[in-house]
Order: C-alpha cells, then sequence, then structure tokens
C-alpha cells in the first residue's frame, strides 16, 4: 500500500510539472532548445540629459527623440535614461560607466559640456559607441558628433515677428553669448528684416542654459522696453510664460509648446531628434557605423518649424511656408552678403553665401540692429 501510495504522489507530481511548464509559455509538443542556441537580446542606449525629460524645452525635446527610438525599435532596444546630470566632466563620466555596466553598447550625451567626458569614455571603452550633440570632437572609430542648422527655422520665426511687430522691437532672451546663440539671434534678425527693414532686436543674457526664474524675469525687462514680441535661447517655457501674462505675443524654442502658453505662442524651432538617431542606431546596430561630423538641415528633416497657431495670420503664415519650402529644397541659404555687424563693419561679402564652417567662424558676432541690454 505505501508503494503505491508512492507511485499516485510521484505521478501526480510529474503532472503538475508538465502543467506548470505549458502555463510559463512552455509547450510539450516543441522540441527543446538545442544547447548553445542563443535569444537576441535587446540593444541597450543609454541617454545622458542635462535638465529633466519633461522640462517644457530642451531636454524634452531630446527625450522626444529618445522615445520615436523607444517606438520604433521596439523591443530591439532598450533605452537607459539618466535626468539633470550637470556639465561636470566626472559626474558624466560615472552616469555613462553606470550605463554601460548595465549593458549600453551606446551612450548618448545631449549637451556641449558633457564632451569632454564622453571623448575621454570613448578611449576607455572601444567597444562602445558614443554620440554626442552640439559638440565638435570625434574620433574614426566609436565617438562622433552632431547638430543642426538651427539657423533656418530661426530666420523663418524672425520672418514672422518682423511682420507682426508692432513696436517694430523685438526681445530675444539668450543663454549665453556664444557663438551658437549668436547664429540664432542674427539669424531671427535677419529673417526679421527681410520683412521689416525698420525692426530692432534686444538681448538678455541670462548666463544660463536652464533657469526659468531668470529667463522670464529678463523676458519682463524686455517686455517694460518695450519689445512686443519675445523668443529664446534657453531651455524653459519662462519668456512665453512672461509674454502671455503681459499681453504680448512669443517664439518658443526646442518644441512645441502651444500647450503651454496658448494666449502667447506663436510658433517654434524645433528639433527631429529621431532624424538622426534612429538611422544611426540601426547604423551601429548593423556594425556599419563611421563617426561623422552631422549638421542636418530642413531639408532632411532634423530641423522645422513648429506649426503656426491661429495668433499668425493667414498672410504670414502663406509668406513663411513659401519660404520654407525653398529651404526644404536646400534653395534657401540665411547667411548671404551684403551682412553687417553693429559696427557697420562687412560681416559677409555682397554675393557671398557662408556654408557650415563659414557660418561658424564669421557669425559670431552680432548683426546690424542688434543690441545687448540688461
Amino acid at each position: 500500500m505505501k508503494k503505491l501510495t508512492k507511485f499516485l504522489a510521484l505521478a501526480l507530481a510529474v503532472t503538475m510539472s508538465m502543467t506548470a511548464l505549458v502555463g510559463c509559455g512552455g509547450s510539450s509538443n516543441e522540441p527543446a532548445a538545442e544547447a548553445g542556441e542563443a535569444t537576441a537580446e535587446a540593444t541597450k542606449v543609454g541617454f545622458i540629459y542635462i535638465g529633466s525629460q519633461n522640462d517644457g524645452g530642451y531636454s524634452q525635446a531630446q527625450h522626444n527623440g529618445t522615445k520615436a527610438v523607444q517606438e520604433y525599435f521596439g523591443d530591439k532596444v532598450e533605452t537607459i535614461i539618466a535626468e539633470n546630470v550637470a556639465e561636470e566632466k566626472q559626474t558624466v563620466k560615472t552616469t555613462a560607466i553606470n550605463m554601460i555596466d548595465q549593458g549600453a553598447s551606446i551612450v548618448v550625451g545631449t549637451s556641449f559640456g558633457f564632451m569632454d567626458a564622453l571623448e575621454e569614455l570613448s578611449t576607455e571603452y572601444p567597444d562602445v559607441t558614443f554620440l554626442h550633440f552640439s559638440g565638435y570632437k570625434m574620433n574614426d572609430t566609436n565617438f562622433g558628433n552632431y547638430f543642426g542648422a538651427m539657423e533656418e527655422p530661426r530666420f523663418l520665426s524672425g520672418m514672422i515677428a518682423g511682420m507682426m511687430t508692432e513696436t517694430n522691437k523685438l526681445g530675444y532672451v539668450a543663454a549665453f553669448p556664444y557663438t551658437e546663440v549668436h547664429i540664432g539671434i542674427d539669424a531671427f534678425t535677419l529673417g526679421a528684416q527681410s520683412v521689416n527693414p525698420d525692426v530692432e532686436v534686444k538681448v538678455v543674457y541670462v548666463n544660463s542654459w536652464n533657469d526659468p526664474a531668470n529667463e522670464k524675469a529678463a523676458a519682463e525687462s524686455l517686455l517694460a522696453q518695450d519689445c512686443d514680441i519675445i523668443t529664446q535661447h534657453g531651455d524653459s517655457a519662462g519668456p512665453q510664460l512672461a509674454a502671455e501674462a503681459a499681453g504680448k505675443l512669443a517664439i518658443g524654442y526646442n518644441l512645441d509648446n502651444s500647450k503651454v502658453a496658448p494666449g502667447s505662442f506663436l510658433t517654434a524651432p524645433v528639433w527631429h531628434h529621431d532624424k538622426y538617431l534612429i538611422p544611426t542606431i540601426e547604423k551601429i546596430i548593423a556594425g556599419e557605423y563611421a563617426p561623422e561630423s552631422y549638421y542636418g538641415s530642413m531639408k532632411d528633416g532634423y530641423l522645422g518649424l513648429a506649426p503656426m497657431t491661429d495668433l499668425v495670420p493667414q498672410d504670414v503664415q502663406d509668406k513663411v511656408n513659401e519660404v520654407a519650402a525653398k529651404m526644404e529644397a536646400g534653395e534657401f541659404p540665411v547667411f548671404v552678403g551684403p551682412i553687417y555687424d553693429t559696427e557697420g563693419n562687412v560681416l559677409v561679402a555682397e554675393g557671398e553665401t557662408l556654408d557650415r564652417d563659414g557660418i561658424w567662424t564669421v557669425m559670431q558676432s552680432l548683426v546690424k540692429g542688434v543690441s545687448a541690454v540688461n
């Protein structure tokens, strides 16, 4: 009797074990996996942000690119995200190494101040690919950089401001007096002057990429100086909120903020980071990536203008769309001479058109019509 009981217990255990395997996804009709057979693992990609992914500006635009990557690749790619990472070399290195320890084979740094840390890491981790937004350093094995011709949509946004201003005074909240920022100010000003030669652009520097309180205060000071349209090169929506509170208009930056400040928002020059990230990550996964210094444009869809809101008159929209179509066809360069600086000196001679290298070399000065104010 004891033997029979033991036999029945053993039979019951075997039956329960088989049932459990089928319930967990196994199948008694499928052959067992052969020894050594591997399951494809997701490629892990680390993204390092200087701000938060919902900051309403720069880092949120970066995160929109990350989300597009996730959606495109599905379970083939796993993303690791680090927010609010300071532009301090060791902090950046520690953050990236933590991602690598989690299995990341691609690390993307999205702020200029991350550059030196990524350069060092590219030597220390030759099997990891590093991509850096806005920098200029790279190597020929595993470290590339990417940026874009933001001067194109900046020019278009200037056209809107130039046609819509009633005071002929435009306000520009700027982060730092850096070349990148000056290129944007100059392009915006040239766009405004192309439709309104009487326009002035007043600039306030806040000496920070992301300081919502100071950005808002700077916009308020410009509004107090009779500027009736505010634009910006900074990370937050502060200037747009200041314009809305004053009953004035605003042009944002980085992404479509029409829902944040619907009473002031006209449009914004925006980034479409997925246009670079997706094909580049595809190449890396396929083993076909070669480091490059990518400079995207409206022609390849990397940059654009957020949809103009109903606050922009139709005739203004039509004129801007006409020029935008030429930019998208690669037929409308922004920096074409003659262009003069604030002292009346020639920056770009008549008949001369600046290419990428020329833009970043020459357009470090502010153009005629711009003034820095407190």
